[in-house]
Formats: structure tokens, C-alpha cells, sequence
């Protein structure tokens, strides 16, 4: 439907595993931590060098940024074209979310907006939901208010204060991942490859520059500033008020996570397991795996007062494994006793325990609550791996969208090809084996016994390595399992890929393995192999990347949709403001930002009544009589229904995952086409609704009338149905 065109004339109480090492090796290490001066090295070197990895961690960020911004102007021609196709430009949900800061602006006052969000209306008929409550739009909220307060609006366009605001926050992502490296490997430098790849590799870390209003767009950089924060809490050398300001880093950047994605708690139910994996062998005191949990349980609790008491977040499994976890850990002391099989036993029995007791809380809270706004996300779940119903209209709905399906081949030759996968995955199996012998060595160990004796067994082990290495390798690994089981989620993966790759190819601990292994481990040798390759490395991509990069920006091209824009016009002067429409859900949320006309269903799909409206008002796409399509249109208010040629006769998915196959599929009818169909599907008792309604025969023209139509869409107006008895009335006269 929109489409670009070239622009014309362009173109706990032990300490873990390793913490002697790490304070041994923190004492000998000659490398700048971003944290160093914070614990008394204020010589010129360290600040010089400190300050100079800051400087370009900000320059990286700002470049990030601006390329971006460049991009997204350069695709859309962005400052030339119109408002309506701006707003257009805000594809499928993206509009639904930018509607709502629009609307904030447009109110009398902050109050009276803030009161429409609340006991709004608009955005589905017949229904007054808190938006606020349903919605993660605070930031659309926080945005408005800060326009509409700071004295900008004479020389910048509100849409542009939203969208360089959420292109500003790829800048704090790529200083957060930059960090993280910094952190890990001691040296800027590995930030600064971090930053580079995170460039080079767009089009897999993010896709801002076409959903700018995305929520992950908001909440990942949040979540990257988490992780670091987290790395350098793992830090043993921190002081107790660093350690202190570190919690305060977490429980804000968490905050912000959870508070602009409804999909937050799924994202830190795979954290809280991370967690739970690290306190199982050992490389987490308890006062450290009890903060981490607190930290998540009270940023969840903080967005649940803020979003109204949202059931959805108590009814969380993240909230449930936590409880569970913290519960059974606490009954059972004597769990890190014992020899190695004693202790691998214990962790079984305790690991059962803690999934038997999660899945009984979840489901006695989701009982108490009532709850079912999440339960499409589970049947996805259940039907992607074959454990459910596949007809479930919900489940394949997802299903069939690539962007829910397996990552693709094609995702890993882009990121060879600009040598980020090589490091990544050698760092990867290195690390991963010295996670593996540290964790034996963990639960070997004796437990208790004096100091000395620790101190002796510490001494015999063959590798130790730090908390926050073991940390952010399970992240990369956990969040790499999700990124290959859906696709969609490779996003919060791939950017920190890049921090664990540029720590690989820097770390000294990774290099002094390497080198030991060929006998040849000297200092000045180990300096020079991490510096060397990584300048390398920066240079062969800067020779490769900069001129496509170049020709990247030259490339000019402009919005190009005038099918949707002839319609948004029609709709805005020619129906009542108060008019309903019906359609598909993406097509929907452009005519609420466009128009502001009342809608019957959206793409926020994360409520159970919503769904079964939707699915009921996809049935104009479905074989269905006139008078049963009718009847479901006028049951939920709708005056106008939109009719688009892509979705009757869609062509872009396969056969069995079109929208009219799904509705088939639901209904218990056969398919179009050529193919096989299950035994049990039977032929439908009418045309395909889309279809039959544009043959202008009486059965259609008499509940249905025509108002509009372009090579992309016909509007029909909603017929009342006349009374029994007013027919009644009018026969005499009609045979005389």
C-alpha cells in the first residue's frame, strides 16, 4: 500500500568462585575502567584516558543518532511532505502510539488530557477504557507535557520533538552497549568497536528509522543502560555507597524498561532466570541474587500503581518464578552442602520445586484475577512448537507473520560479513567452557572451613571467572535462543552481540588464554595482540563500510502513497467527527491519527475482548452472509467499514497464513486454491463477503452503500435496518 519512490533529480555470605582472582587481578591490571577514578586513581593518565573514552563513547552515540535521523529523512523526504503524510509514515501500531501524544497536544489543558486518556472513548466504540492503564504510553504523555512546558514550539514541530527524542535514545543505547564493553574488557577502545558494529550491523540491532513509535524503540536503550549498571554492580572491588548507587542505577533504568513495553515482563522472566542460573553454581552471593530479584519485583510493582492496577503485571510469570524462587531458596538452607552429585541432586529436587511452585501461583493469581489479556501470547507459544491447537485464530495470526518465525540464515552471512559473528562466537565457546569448569569448581568445592582452607582451595582452581563476565555471557546466550526462536526478538540480542564480541576480541582474559595455549603468553606480547587485532579489525571495516555508508546517505527517496492520503482527506471532510469505522487493525490506527474518528478495534492487542472483536470484525474478509456481516458491524457501532484490495485478494503470504485463509480456517471452511485441505473443512453457504459486496447486488446494496473507493479501498456506509413494522406500514401504499 505506501511505498517509497526515487526522489527526482537525487539519488550471599561466601564470596562467589573467583573472587580472590578478581581482586588480584584488579590490583595488577593497568587498564582504565570507566570506574577507576571513583576509586582514587586521579593520576593525568587515568584521567586523560577516562575522559577521552567518554568523549567518544558520546561521539559514537551522537553518530548513531544522526544516521539515523539522516536516514529516516532520506527515505521519506521527511521535511517536504505533508501532514497527513507524515502521519501516515507512522506505520500500523506506530500510529496508534503517536495518536496519543498528538491528542495530549491538542487538549485545552495537561488535566483535560490527562482525563481523556483515562476515560477514553475514541479508540473503541462503544467501550470507555483507561488508556493509561491498557497502554504503555506514558512516554507520549511525558513528551507532550515537556512540549507543551518548554518554550520550543515557535522553532520545532512537535513531531519532530517526538522523533528526534526516540533517535536520541539510540544514542543512550550505544553508549549503554559501549559501557558494557568498557566494563568487561577494561579498554574504551572495545566500546568503541561495540559502537562501530552496532552501526554497521542496522539492520539487525534496530529498525527505528521506519517504527519510530515501536515501543522496544523506547525501552531498549533502558534495558542496555540496565545491563550495564548490572555489569558494574558485579564488580567485587566497589565500594559499599557505589554498590548502593549501583541498585538505584538498576531499579531506574528497570523502571523505564518495564514502564514503555507491555511485553517487559517476558524480557525479565529470561533476566530472572539468568539470575537464577548464576545463584545455582554458585558465582552469586545471596545479597546479590536477593537484590536483583527486589529490584525487578519493585520496578514491576512501581508500573503496576502507574498503570492503575494493571492485573496483567501481578498476573506476570516473572512476579510468580521470583516468589517462588525467593520462597523455596529461603526453606532450603542446606542447599549449597555437599559433594558434587549431592549438590547436583539438590539442584534438581530445587529446581523442580521452583517451577511446580511458579506455575501453581501464576495460575492461582490468573484464577484470583480473572485474568486472560496475555493468554494469545501463550497459545503462540503452545502452536509454535506444536503443543496446542493450530487453528487458534490468535496463534496464527503471529504465527504466520516472519517476524515471529525462526531466524533466518541470511541474519548471520550479514553479520559475518561485517566480521562481528567470527569474534562472537569463539569468544562464545571459550567463555562458555570456562563457565562450565568454573561451575564445577563451584559446586566441588567444600563449603565452609576456615579461611586459609578457602584461600587453598581457591589457589587449585584451573579457571576463574568474574560474576559480571558469567552475567553477560547467559544474557548473550539466553537472549540468543530467543532471538532464534522469534525472529522479532533477535533486537534486544544482536546490539549486545556487539558489546560480547569487542569484549572478546580485547578481553585480557580471553588473550591470556589464547596465548597460554601456544606457550607464548608474555605482557608485552598480550598488549599487543589486543590492541593490534581490534585496530585491525577497526580499519578493514572502515576501509569496507565507509563508502557504502556513503552511498547509503546519498541515496534519496520520497513517501509515496496516494491512495491512503486520498482517503484520510475523504474521511476527515466529507464524514461526522464522531463516525465509526471498521477495517483492518493496522489500517485503523492510521485513520485514528489522521482523523480522529472512533474506531472498533487496533493493533494493541493485548486484551481478550479486543481480540474477539477484532476477529468478528475480520469477518468481512471471510465467507459470510450480508446480514450476519451486518449484524456484527452494527452490534459494536460501526457507520463506515473499509474494504482494502490487499487484504481480499492478498498475495504476500503463503496459502493456509492469508488472512482470509486464518478466517476460513476459524469458520471450519475450505480454503482458496489449489491445495489440500483437512477432511473435516466443509464448503461455505456464501461468497467471500470482500468480494460479493462490490457486485452491487440487492442483498449487499440494501444494508451496505458505497461512499467511497480507489484502486486501494472502498468505504461502504452501514445501512439501519428498517423496522418490522415500518415495512408493515409502507406495503399498502406501495401496491396501490
Amino acid at each position: 500500500m505506501t511505498a517509497l519512490r526515487q526522489r527526482k533529480g537525487s539519488k550471599g555470605k561466601e564470596p562467589p568462585l573467583g573472587a580472590e582472582f578478581q581482586s588480584q587481578q584488579h590490583n595488577c591490571c593497568t587498564d582504565h575502567h570507566p570506574e577507576k577514578i571513583l576509586h582514587g586513581d586521579w593520576s593525568w593518565g587515568a584521567i586523560i584516558w577516562t575522559s577521552v573514552g567518554w568523549s567518544v563513547s558520546v561521539g559514537l552515540g551522537l553518530l548513531c543518532c544522526i544516521y539515523m535521523a539522516t536516514l529516516h529523512e532520506n527515505d521519506l523526504w521527511f521535511s517536504n511532505i505533508k501532514e497527513v503524510e507524515r502521519e501516515i509514515s507512522f506505520r500500523t501500531e506506530c500510529g496508534l502510539y503517536y495518536s496519543y501524544y498528538k491528542q495530549m497536544l491538542q487538549a485545552p489543558s495537561i488535566q483535560e488530557g490527562l482525563s481523556d486518556l483515562i476515560h477514553d472513548n475514541l479508540t473503541e466504540s462503544k467501550r470507555t477504557i483507561n488508556l493509561l492503564q491498557r497502554m504503555n504510553i506514558y512516554q507520549e504523555v511525558f513528551l507532550s507535557i515537556l512540549y507543551r512546558v518548554l518554550p520550543i514550539q515557535s522553532y520545532l514541530e512537535p513531531v519532530y520533538f517526538y522523533i528526534y527524542t526516540v533517535f536520541s535514545l539510540q544514542a543512550v543505547y550505544v553508549i549503554a552497549l559501549y559501557l558494557t564493553a568498557w566494563l568487561l574488557s577494561g579498554s574504551w577502545l572495545a566500546g568503541g568497536l561495540t559502537g562501530v558494529w552496532y552501526i554497521l550491523n542496522r539492520v539487525d540491532t534496530t529498525r527505528v528509522e521506519f517504527t519510530i513509535s515501536l515501543r522496544e524503540n523506547w525501552s531498549l536503550p533502558f534495558l542496555a543502560l540496565q545491563v550495564a549498571a548490572i555489569t558494574c554492580y558485579l564488580r567485587p572491588q566497589l565500594t559499599g555507597l557505589q554498590q548502593k548507587v549501583m541498585v538505584w542505577l538498576m531499579y531506574v533504568t528497570t523502571f523505564c524498561f518495564c514502564l514503555t513495553w507491555q511485553f517487559n515482563q517476558f524480557i525479565l522472566l529470561v533476566q530472572a532466570l539468568i539470575v537464577y542460573t548464576l545463584d545455582c553454581v554458585d558465582f552469586l552471593t545471596t545479597v546479590q541474587v536477593t537484590t536483583l530479584y527486589l529490584v525487578q519485583v519493585s520496578s514491576l510493582l512501581t508500573v503496576w500503581l502507574l498503570q492503575f492496577c494493571n492485573s496483567m503485571i501481578l498476573g506476570s510469570l516473572v512476579l510468580s518464578f521470583i516468589v517462588a524462587a525467593l520462597f523455596i531458596r529461603h526453606c532450603q538452607s542446606g542447599l549449597k552442602t555437599g559433594g558434587l552429585l549431592v549438590r547436583l541432586g539438590k539442584l534438581v529436587l530445587h529446581s523442580t520445586m521452583v517451577l511446580l511452585l511458579t506455575l501453581t501461583i501464576n495460575y492461582l493469581a490468573k484464577k484470583a484475577l480473572q485474568l486472560r489479556s496475555d493468554e494469545h501470547i501463550f497459545k503462540f507459544i503452545k502452536s509454535k512448537f506444536a503443543l496446542g491447537p493450530t487453528r487458534d485464530f490468535d496463534a496464527n495470526l503471529y504465527l504466520c507473520e516472519e517476524a515471529f518465525g525462526l531466524l533466518p540464515l541470511d541474519t548471520l552471512e550479514r553479520l559475518a560479513g561485517t566480521l562481528l559473528l567470527y569474534p562472537y562466537i569463539l569468544s562464545l565457546l571459550l567463555l562458555s567452557g570456562m563457565l562450565a569448569v568454573a561451575a564445577l569448581q563451584n559446586l566441588s568445592r567444600p563449603r565452609g572451613g576456615s579461611a586459609e582452607e578457602r584461600k587453598g582451595a581457591a589457589d587449585g582452581r584451573v579457571v576463574a571467572l568474574r560474576p559480571d563476565v558469567a552475567y553477560n555471557l547467559l544474557h548473550t546466550l539466553f537472549y540468543g535462543l530467543l532471538a532464534f526462536s522469534t525472529m522479532r526478538m533477535k533486537y534486544i540480542w544482536t546490539g549486545h552481540m556487539c558489546a560480547v564480541a569487542a569484549y572478546g576480541v580485547f578481553g585480557k582474559e580471553l588473550w591470556t588464554l589464547v596465548l597460554n595455549t601456544f606457550s607464548c603468553n608474555t605482557k608485552v606480547l598480550l598488549r599487543l595482540v589486543r590492541y593490534a587485532v581490534p585496530l585491525l579489525m577497526i580499519g578493514c571495516l572502515y576501509y569496507k563500510f565507509w563508502p557504502k555508508l556513503m552511498e547509503e546517505l546519498s541515496e534519496l527517496r520520497e513517501f509515496y502513497d496516494p491512495d491512503t492520503v486520498e482517503l484520510m482527506t475523504w474521511i476527515s471532510t466529507k464524514t461526522p467527527k464522531r463516525a465509526v469505522f471498521a477495517g483492518s487493525m493496522q489500517l485503523l490506527a492510521g485513520i485514528k491519527l489522521c482523523t480522529g474518528r472512533v474506531l472498533t478495534n487496533h493493533p494493541h492487542y493485548e486484551d481478550k475482548e479486543l481480540r474477539e472483536r477484532t476477529k468478528q470484525v475480520y469477518q468481512v474478509y471471510a465467507r459470510q452472509s450480508p446480514e450476519d456481516v451486518h449484524d456484527i458491524l452494527r452490534a459494536i457501532g460501526a457507520d463506515y467499514v473499509v474494504l482494502e484490495n490487499s487484504i481480499c485478494y492478498e498475495r504476500r503470504h503463503r496459502r493456509g497464513c492469508r488472512l482470509r485463509d486464518l478466517l476460513d480456517l476459524a469458520n471450519g471452511h475450505i480454503m482458496d486454491g489449489p491445495g489440500e485441505n483437512d477432511p473435516d473443512l466443509v464448503p461455505a453457504s456464501h461468497p467471500r463477503f470482500c468480494e460479493a459486496i462490490k457486485t452491487d447486488t440487492a442483498a449487499y446494496t440494501a444494508l451496505f452503500t458505497r461512499t467511497f473507493q480507489n484502486k486501494t479501498f472502498h468505504v461502504y456506509r452501514i445501512k439501519k435496518k428498517r423496522k418490522k413494522s415500518a415495512k408493515s406500514s409502507t406495503e399498502p401504499s406501495a401496491t396501490q
